[in-house]
């Protein structure tokens, strides 16, 4: 375990097991990195103290589930949204904890409104998140009557174009 959680108060060891307990990993991480900024930790090690406080607490964590996919659950997202969906898109994103991930968005008829759908992350086992993403998008666009747009299925890509700035340069000057 990393050294650096016995330089913890009591108060904040309890309140970051409570977030890693509840798979609040990030949460636990600003705690530990708030705590021990002043000594010199940085962020990297935060989060290395927070995953050691994973493996230490185990089976106990309730993990969050991922978000569902399938259509019936994704309609009914869109449908309690504010305002009309003029496409499905799928972007790229990713971090420290869990590498590569694909959002799945509404993109609103609004003149820059969006909605996350759900976060595709990469599990054992199962399909890479750009391929599930793409299929669950597309499912979900042709079921709306919509566009459906992912610019790098393939490769993540955070530089890669959204579907406004496509249809902007479709529209023309």
């Amino acid at each position: 375990m990393s050294g650096w959680w016995a330089y913890l108060e009591e108060r904040t060891r309890r309140e970051v097991d409570a977030d890693v307990l509840r798979d609040r990993r990030l949460s636990a991480v600003v705690s530990v990195w708030e705590a021990l900024r002043p000594l010199g930790v940085g962020l990297h090690e935060a989060e290395l103290v927070v995953h050691a406080r994973y493996e230490a607490l185990g089976d106990r964590v309730q993990r969050m589930p991922p978000d569902p996919l399938d259509l019936p659950s994704l309609a009914a997202r869109v449908a309690a949204l504010p305002g009309r969906v003029a496409a499905v898109e799928a972007v790229w994103d990713g971090d420290t904890v869990h590498g590569w991930f694909v959002d799945l968005v509404a993109v609103l008829d609004s003149a820059e409104g969006e909605s996350h759908l759900a976060t595709v992350y990469h599990r054992s086992g199962g399909p890479r998140p750009g391929v599930a993403a793409a299929e669950a998008g597309r499912a979900l666009a042709c079921h709306l009557q919509v566009p459906f747009h992912f610019a790098s299925p393939d490769v993540p890509d955070l530089d890669a174009p959204r579907w406004r700035t496509s249809q902007r340069l479709a529209e023309g000057p």
